[in-house]
């Protein structure tokens, strides 16, 4: 039976890269034990870190080196999706072997398939691997509610799907709908942008990117507690921040470590993003500490 039981705050990593494209694992050490230390329920290895970018022995030394750091504390996410079924196949096995929790998959998008083809496909991968699996239903890469139900029903490891799909409140409220009865478990993504209207249409949990995640456990926390006001304020109050991330063209990996930076949990020096991805000029730069520095997050 696939563990059922996670919710909370399970914020995705962010890589810390040299400016020679290194991995720097002192900072992503670094970033592990800030998380665990701010509450988090578990930690997420994913889009937000780059992990498209990597080849197989960097994959494998990000995960090894969250895994060992971790130690048990939280659960740890490793995205493991793959253009055909063998490369997931192979990624999830090795994934579980490396010591992850869970995995998280989207649908095959680089060729359009029929949805028969995607529930084939997550069907093939549950039955390779005993981890629950999340579903990743993106935009350019959609897991709708109906088809989320199908795949529920497909394997008893498909219990999970992260809803991404804008905009992602009707999403959410379709999915909870529909998947009642199947034991699937919804969590929001997004950069936790609207967590607490997903919460309140049956989330269970949050990933958000690497920035905030002591915001996000209050804001978890205070929901959990029945304190909608609260979690409100703290999502108002950061509100600009959250925008200011939820940005593409490879905006999102410079700014969150040029943030992890600022916060003093990357060293200088490890805040570049794997190319291609588009770099905020210095005026953004500066608009980003100012936020920062409004919000009292500097060195913090």
């Amino acid at each position: 039976m696939p563990d059922r039981s996670m919710k909370g705050v399970y914020p995705i990593l962010s890589a810390p890269i040299n400016k020679k494209g290194d991995l720097v694992l002192e900072d992503l050490e670094r970033q592990v034990e800030w998380m665990i230390g701010k509450g988090v329920d578990g930690l997420g290895i994913a889009v937000a870190t780059e992990i498209y970018k990597f080849n197989e022995k960097e994959r494998d030394e990000i995960l090894s080196t969250v895994v060992k750091v971790n130690n048990g504390r939280v659960k740890i996410v490793m995205n493991t999706g793959g253009e055909s079924t063998d490369v997931a196949i192979f990624l999830s096995k090795r994934a579980e072997e490396l010591g992850a929790d869970a995995l998280m998959i989207r649908p095959t998008s680089f060729i359009p398939v029929p949805a028969s083809e995607n529930i084939e496909y997550f069907g093939r991968i549950a039955e390779s691997v005993s981890l629950p699996i999340f579903l990743q239903d993106q935009g350019t890469a959609q897991v709708p509610p109906a088809m989320a139900v199908q795949c529920a029903k497909r394997h008893e490891n498909l219990c999970y799907i992260k809803v991404e799909t804008p905009p992602t409140l009707p999403r959410m409220g379709e999915t909870y709908e529909l998947a009642k009865g199947t034991g699937l478990i919804l969590f929001g993504g997004a950069g936790g942008a609207f967590a607490v209207e997903e919460f309140k249409r049956g989330s269970v949990g949050t990933m958000p990117g690497s920035t905030l995640p002591d915001m996000f456990v209050r804001v978890w926390n205070h929901f959990q507690a029945g304190d909608e006001d609260a979690a409100n304020l703290e999502m108002r109050r950061h509100a600009p921040l959250i925008q200011m991330l939820a940005q593409g063209q490879g905006f999102a990996g410079w700014i969150y470590k040029h943030i992890m930076v600022r916060r003093g949990i990357f060293s200088p020096g490890s805040d570049f993003a794997r190319h291609p991805a588009l770099k905020p000029d210095p005026d953004h730069f500066k608009e980003i500490d100012g936020l920062l520095e409004s919000l009292d997050l500097v060195g913090k």
